[in-house]
Formats: C-alpha cells, structure tokens, sequence
C-alpha cells in the first residue's frame, strides 16, 4: 500500500469553478452553516474543501455554503485527481460517518498521552 502523507498544494480557486455532488447524503441546514462560517470567521479558513480535477467536491459541502454566506468569491482547496469515481465515494462515505461518531468522552489533553 503507498500511503500519500504530503497532500497536492492548496489552491486557491473561485466558487464557480466548484461542483456540488450531486447525491451528497449530508444536508446543512442554515443554522450549521451559519456555525461554519462564525467559526471561519473567527479561526480562518483552516481546512480546504477536497475536490476531483473537474470541480466536484468531495468533502466540504458546508464550508463552501458559509464561504458563500460569508460573501467569499474564492475557496482554498486540495486537488484529489488521483482518486477514481469509487474511491471518492468511499471517501464522502469516511468523511461523513466522522459526524456520527459519539462524543469524546475524555478530555483531549490524554489522548496525547496515549
């Protein structure tokens, strides 16, 4: 297996340039959206959407809402060309079953201890 641990660049790349999936399971609504965007607001933009070559996003559906809230024309993002139809499904699947997972039942400082 060949892990890949140095993502592509980050590219900066106008809104309209990106494509919704099409059948994203993941509804935002207005309230988790404006969440987002008060969070980017307030930290920055600190994790770029995931996008194929031809603009289809593959994970972040809800920061690009809030960018669009936020009145932002231009997204940071990471190219994933090297993914086929299939394993950008198995990724949207991954990335949305993280919203499902319990709470963090520890405090965070001893997960570090692990």
């Amino acid at each position: 297996m060949d892990l890949v641990f140095a993502p592509s660049p980050i590219e900066t790349w106008p809104l309209d340039r990106l494509r919704p999936y099409a059948r994203n399971a993941n509804i935002h609504g207005t309230d988790q959206v404006a969440k987002i965007a008060a969070s980017m607001a307030n930290f920055g933009w600190t994790v770029p959407c995931l996008v194929a070559d031809d603009g289809e996003l593959i994970a972040g559906h809800g920061r690009v809402l809030a960018a669009i809230m936020l009145g932002l024309t231009d997204v940071p993002v990471i190219r994933l060309g090297r993914l086929d139809e299939a394993e950008r499904q198995a990724y949207r699947i991954a990335d949305n079953k993280f919203l499902w997972l319990p709470p963090m039942v520890q405090e965070p400082s001893s997960l570090l201890r692990m």
